[in-house]
């Protein structure tokens, strides 16, 4: 049974969360963590290519999060913020990574429909949208992952990756493009 501490804490905004947590309260960041771990997940899987390193890397994450929550400055970005670190370890996490290791295919999520035509039909939509972001330029990739994975604004975009926002736009254009262009025949 949930306390009333614990629901109250459910349903208070990120700002305050983020305050009482970096006052020390680990209810809050427990809220926090999840409510924006998945979509950590789902983003740095794409990076990393691995659903269990990529809940290594979260876990990681979130513990630089927690040691670093009273440098927030804005509690209303800590989605963005979170994201940001999130990517920072994903990226530090494959530059570690032997170079001769192949990077591996996203593992999928268990579809809905469980027929095994729809499965696979699934399973090859994943992988050639997986060949298609591979094909894309690194900064191109990481623009889109940040804005379809991650759901980042482009201003929030622009900020993490140091770019003006006419240049996330730009990136962002060019990377939708490509996909489109490899993802023809799903259409």
């Amino acid at each position: 049974m949930t306390s009333p501490r614990k629901q109250g804490l459910a349903v208070a905004p990120d700002e305050i969360l983020v305050e009482r947590a970096s006052q020390g309260d680990p209810a809050a960041f427990e809220v926090l963590t999840r409510r924006h771990a998945p979509l950590m997940r789902a983003y740095v899987s794409r990076i990393v290519g691995s659903l269990s390193e990529a809940d290594d890397v979260v876990q990681e994450s979130l513990y630089t999060a927690w040691r670093r929550l009273p440098e927030l400055r804005d509690p209303t970005a800590v989605k963005a913020w979170l994201m940001q670190i999130a990517s920072r370890h994903a990226f530090k996490h494959l530059r570690r990574r032997p170079p001769e290791d192949p990077l591996p295919i996203l593992e999928t999520a268990h579809p809905f429909d469980t027929q095994p035509e729809d499965v696979a039909i699934r399973n090859a939509q994943l992988q050639a949208l997986a060949a298609a972001l591979d094909i894309l330029a690194p900064d191109l990739r990481q623009a889109w992952l940040l804005r379809e994975i991650a759901e980042l604004s482009y201003d929030d975009i622009a900020k993490q990756l140091d770019i003006p926002r006419t240049t996330v736009r730009g990136k962002l254009s060019r990377a939708r493009a490509s996909i489109y262009a490899q993802m023809e025949e799903w259409r």
